[in-house]
């Protein structure tokens, strides 16, 4: 231990799905410093601007130190056993007179997989329904379903060692080096050292300017150029056909669908040239281990799900899974997106995806948890705000989530808000949400807890506290366990720990999982009751009936939102290096004056058109509502497109999306908004944020 400081603990960075180890070095009981664990398996001794210097959050002034009530229009502190009680009087109230599925819950993604859990059973065995879901609705839940009926488990097939070890790589719909800095950081290292690259993206992303090429793509498309990338795979004798034989089924009906999509055709849908195409599909498929990575400009999309599987499809073409440096590598947003997943925090599954139907899966859990509950799935997000807005649902427990700043169609989700009769928001600062709470209760921070995160790899990995809670506030392990106690369920746990191995009692792949075993290099799910863990899934065979994986044969549809003559442009929305998600976090710490603001990122020949100037603000009207922002001119985005992030609740870009959602599984269409950009004068008297056209 350095002798500057008084402490040091080693744990998980809190912001993306990377899974970085952190040092943090505390001095006087305050954490001064974090620096990048030498020996972390994802990171390799590195982290990026938010997971080294973005925590100084943890001691700002308003953080949430007491619970508060509302009375009289405003909110005032409270003790937590009057906190408590309002929320135990409440629900039963709720309970009795609307019964168990007025009540739903939502689990954080921030939180830890003993927190998720924890959730899950207190809203199934305390609340008595299956209301429960997380964030991973808005982002990667199309990733889950199509990994799931592809392959048969909702994971990477592989590590970010594969980047490595990978001849070719293609990313399509992400961009690391601002969403996933330490990735994007290893993928520029492989590149620069013989890794060849094909990127797919709307923006002209940095790692293209290290690639062999960029494929500019129209957003919305991307069903259009992967079954043209499988086209062309098929045509030039390009398919691994002893791989297709012995471990596939419905090839044919694939290379039947994809005929139609020729070089040409898929030029005309998706903008990206005929002989890009071809270029792209013969690198990747003439690779001897190629993978595949993608993100959020692949799932949230009206057809998502169904374009993982199209991923899938290529993949399996070639024969590029279950091998080393041949890996599908979703990037995950937030850092325990998958484990809270993973963990039950769904209204359809428990643990591991088994279906609450699966009765002898629901029997163990009633076993253990001695209660009884149905077999049918429960409320979905979107379900529960269009069921509050009907009154149908009365009240709702939110976990460390603020879904009037984060989800779309955010006046939506105000009258949800709005229209429940009681609110409880557990977190670590006020927000767009809370304002409408009933009861808040504070929070703890990945730095001021114990227990697990889940990584996008499926590495499970130990998180420690650093700090405690500030003030009165608890971590979210004893908040939640109280709160099931008051309401009349008792889990008996001492800690976390406990939890773990509840987990790993009642779900067969996990069987090897317990905090002492983890270690510090984590464990890759599935683990096997010695603790042997799985670094790549699918090495003999797939997860599903006959061991062998399923090809989708899916055409391309147009997306859910398209340009017109008054909404000429299509928004495309996404992250910055120095924020992350909604900036509760990072706009409490000294990233704020690396970028204090937004811009709305147009092209120069968009920008003559529209007669716009660099750095002046416009308005930016979608059918939803309308928002201003100042211009930033850069060829990095494709004309006839523009981009923004959602870092900023002043900006409150959500207000432009609409309810189109992914066919399969309600993740919001955030990638394809057709927009109108003015002159901020232009619309006077129409209010930022106000409603427009349909509306």
């Amino acid at each position: 231990m350095n002798s500057r400081f008084d402490a040091t603990t080693t744990t998980t960075c809190g912001y993306c799905g990377v899974g970085c180890r952190l040092d943090a070095h505390r001095v006087g009981g305050r954490i001064m410093s974090i620096s990048p664990a030498l020996d972390g398996p994802a990171n390799k001794g590195h982290t990026c601007v938010k997971g080294r210097f973005a925590h100084q959050f943890t001691r700002s002034r308003d953080r949430l130190t007491a619970p508060l009530v509302r009375e009289s229009g405003g909110f005032r502190l409270a003790s937590w056993e009057e906190a408590i009680d309002r929320i135990a009087d409440a629900f039963g109230r709720i309970k009795a007179e609307h019964g168990p599925d007025a009540i739903a819950g939502l689990a954080s993604s921030r939180a830890t997989n003993e927190d998720c859990y924890v959730m899950q059973r207190m809203m199934r065995a305390a609340v008595g329904t299956h209301n429960i879901d997380n964030c991973s609705r808005v982002c990667h839940s199309p990733t889950s379903w199509a990994l799931r009926r592809s392959f048969g488990m909702s994971g990477a097939t592989g590590s970010f060692d594969d980047i490595e070890a990978a001849d070719v790589g293609l990313i399509i719909g992400a961009n690391p080096t601002q969403g996933h800095p330490v990735v994007g950081a290893r993928i520029k290292q492989a590149a620069i050292k013989g890794l060849k690259l094909i990127t797919a993206d709307p923006r002209r992303i940095e790692l293209a300017d290290y690639g062999q090429l960029h494929l500019g793509i129209r957003p919305g498309t991307n069903a259009a150029l992967l079954n043209g990338l499988a086209h062309v795979v098929i045509r030039d004798g390009l398919v691994n056909e002893s791989f297709v034989a012995e471990r596939t089924e419905g090839y044919d009906a694939v290379a039947e669908l994809v005929e139609a999509y020729t070089p040409e055709a898929v030029e005309e849908i998706t903008s990206v040239p005929a002989a890009d195409l071809v270029a792209a599909a013969h690198l990747y498929a003439r690779s001897e281990r190629g993978s595949i990575l993608w993100g959020l400009g692949v799932t949230e999309h009206r057809y998502g799900s169904e374009c993982v599987r199209l991923i899938c499809n290529l993949a399996l073409l070639t024969g590029n899974v279950g091998r080393p440096g041949a890996a599908l590598l979703p990037l995950r947003g937030q850092n325990n997106v998958q484990g809270s997943s993973d963990h039950g925090a769904l209204p359809d599954t428990f643990t591991d995806y088994r279906h609450v139907s699966d009765e002898e899966v629901a029997s163990s859990f009633e076993a253990r948890w001695g209660v009884t509950m149905k077999r049918e799935p429960g409320m979905k997000i979107p379900e529960m705000f269009d069921a509050a807005v009907e009154g149908r649902l009365r009240a709702m427990f939110i976990f460390g989530e603020d879904v009037a700043q984060t989800d779309p169609n955010t006046e939506h989700v105000v009258h949800a808000l709005e229209s429940l009769d009681f609110l409880v928001c557990q977190d670590i600062f006020e927000n767009e949400t809370t304002k409408f709470a009933d009861v808040i209760l504070p929070a703890s921070s990945f730095l001021e807890k114990t227990g697990t995160f889940t990584n996008a790899e499926r590495r499970v990995q130990l998180v420690q506290a650093a700090n405690d809670p500030p003030g009165a506030a608890k971590t979210d392990f004893e908040i939640l366990t109280t709160v099931s106690r008051a309401l009349g369920h008792e889990m008996g746990y001492d800690t976390p720990s406990d939890v773990m191995d509840e987990i790993a009692e009642l779900t067969p792949r996990y069987a090897g999982i317990s905090h002492a075993r983890i270690g510090r290099r984590g464990l890759q799910w599935p683990v096997a009751p010695d603790g042997t863990d799985t670094p790549i899934l699918y090495e003999r065979e797939f997860e599903l009936p006959g061991g062998r994986a399923q090809f989708a044969a899916l055409p391309y549809k147009p997306p859910g939102d398209q340009a017109d003559e008054e909404f000429p442009l299509i928004l495309v929305t996404g992250r910055r290096l120095e924020h992350y998600n909604a900036g509760t976090m990072t706009r409490r710490t000294g990233n704020l004056t690396l970028m204090s603001s937004d811009s709305l990122e147009v092209h120069p020949d968009d920008a003559a058109a529209l007669g716009v100037q660099d750095g002046e603000t416009v308005t930016l009207r979608s059918r939803r509502g309308q928002v201003q922002l100042p211009v930033q001119i850069t060829p990095r985005i494709e004309p006839g497109h523009v981009f923004t992030a959602f870092h900023f609740p002043e900006v409150r870009t959500n207000l432009l999306i609409g309810p189109s959602a992914d066919v399969n599984t309600s993740c919001p269409e955030y990638k394809v908004v057709a927009v109108a950009v003015e002159p901020a004068g232009d619309r006077v008297g129409e209010p930022v944020g106000a409603g427009a056209a349909t509306a």
